[in-house]
């Protein structure tokens, strides 16, 4: 899938697309009906098929107070639009002086005079324009007087009736809900980080960890624990085993230690001699195993991690690791 950071940055000899747009933050099920149906017409009519999507998102232009997480970095956004087939994806900067176009002027800027577009697919719920002011009225009127086709796509919804949104994996995932996020995303949520420096407790009790800052990560599910994976990237270095390992997952603030930044950290299942400081992973959050709580000592805190590990390794279908033999005489302190 090519990738335009621009209009720039599309060929001067690009013929004619069907186009879609929108954020696609974290690309779930209702997205990838909308971008399924682009993909196809544009097969059909053996046009390239292309995706418009933003840069950061609008809510942290408009609304920076609010600290807005993504639910997928951009990475991993184009990593999901490239899975649904699409031929490329234009991603548009967003500032205070994009968002002063009208409807009518995006759409002749970038949807027909960049993109050459003769078919717009869109959902219901489309906004575009000064102001979110262009609704998928907007864009059939357009289509109409400036001479390209329009498919609008009716709510794609569950099974319960709820449209599939982000708004509803946001909520699931400060629930804690991973599994029921993953069902309307379609597959299991992420967070990816650089591993960081921590207080090596988990090392000193025999469970070492990748520890990532939550601050950085978009949106990290409720405090607990989780069975996961941790994926390295394909260029790290090789040591002869896959670049996906299971892992049992904390996401809080270690209150048996009174700790106040609140992290994510992943222990591969078994494995102590990983050495990934500095290393961009992905955390990829399976099934919750449980609240985040404070526990009385040292051994209460062993005992709990073990059947972390153990549950963990029966959610991901991996052997168990043998426990650790270590019992701290002494806490492990800051």
């Amino acid at each position: 899938m090519q990738v335009w950071t621009g209009i720039e940055q599309v060929p001067a000899d690009l013929g004619a697309t069907v186009a879609t747009l929108g954020i696609f933050d974290g690309v779930h099920k209702g997205h990838q009906v909308i971008l399924g149906a682009t993909v196809a017409e544009a097969e059909a009519a053996g046009l390239m098929s292309v995706a418009v999507t933003f840069d950061p998102h609008p809510a942290t232009v408009h609304r920076p107070e609010e600290h807005f997480q993504l639910i997928a970095s951009l990475t991993d956004r184009l990593e999901r639009l490239a899975a649904t087939g699409l031929d490329a994806v234009l991603v548009l900067e967003y500032t205070l002086d994009f968002a002063r176009a009208t409807p009518e002027e995006f759409v002749r800027r970038y949807l027909l005079q960049a993109l050459h577009s003769t078919l717009v697919v869109v959902g219901e719920d489309v906004r575009f324009g000064r102001d979110n002011c262009g609704d998928r009225h907007t864009m059939a009127e357009l289509g109409r007087s400036l001479g390209f086709g329009v498919e609008i796509l009716s709510d794609i919804r569950a099974e319960n009736g709820r449209r599939w949104s982000s708004t509803w994996v946001r909520e699931l995932l400060a629930a804690g809900d991973v599994a029921g996020a993953a069902e309307v995303l379609g597959r299991a949520h992420r967070v990816r980080g650089v591993v960081v420096h921590g207080f090596k407790r988990g090392r000193d009790l025999g469970y070492p960890t990748a520890n990532l800052l939550a601050d950085d990560l978009g949106v990290v599910p409720a405090d607990g624990v989780y069975a996961g994976w941790l994926i390295r990237p394909e260029h790290a270095p090789d040591d002869g085993t896959s670049k996906r390992l299971p892992a049992a997952i904390s996401v809080g603030t270690n209150p048996t230690f009174h700790d106040v930044q609140r992290t994510v950290e992943a222990y591969v299942l078994g494995r102590t001699d990983l050495e990934l400081y500095g290393e961009e992973v992905v955390i990829e959050l399976v099934e919750r195993l449980r609240p985040m709580v404070t526990f009385d000592g040292i051994p209460a805190l062993l005992e709990q991690m073990a059947d972390d590990v153990a549950r963990s390794a029966a959610i991901l279908g991996v052997p168990a690791p043998a426990r650790p033999d270590v019992y701290a005489a002494d806490p492990p302190t800051g």
